[in-house]
């Protein structure tokens, strides 16, 4: 792992018994996005990945901190029910706080191979613990994984 690049789009911090890290994006597609590719850097490396598989996913949520929790955890659901793992994403926001938040998204990957594929960390969810969005200059994303 890399210290501090000059332009990160995550970067892990230490938790007790669980995962953190914080992603950045210009937009908040793009901090979702990277979100998202930290989350399966935990699992393996996704420099190694293949995109085999396309999946489409739509959410909705009552709020921007829901939509994060939601986009996880259906990323996570879809490795555990489906063995996959994810390289890229295209992620689209859409919505307002009083009409709520709407997420587009499409994830490439492959199924997660033992013979081919690293071995890192089980992620078991996502939590709500310490999660943020912050705006300024972009955004932040913090999450913490349960592992």
């Amino acid at each position: 792992m890399q210290d501090s690049p000059k332009n990160p789009s995550f970067e892990f911090f230490d938790v007790t018994a669980d995962i953190g890290y914080h992603a950045w994006g210009k937009t908040l597609d793009e901090a979702f996005q990277n979100a998202a590719m930290a989350l399966f850097e935990v699992i393996t490396d996704t420099s190694l990945l293949k995109k085999l598989i396309k999946k489409e996913i739509t959410l909705e949520a009552e709020d921007e901190k829901a939509l994060l929790y939601d986009w996880l955890a259906e990323l996570i659901f879809l490795h555990d029910a489906e063995f996959l793992v994810f390289s890229s994403f295209k992620v689209n926001i859409s919505g307002n706080k009083e009409e709520g938040y709407l997420l587009e998204a499409e994830a490439w990957g492959e199924e997660f191979q033992t013979s081919r594929h690293e071995s890192r960390d089980e992620v078991k969810a996502v939590t709500y613990h310490l999660m943020e969005i912050l705006k300024e200059n972009g955004y932040m994303l913090q999450v913490i994984l349960d592992v």
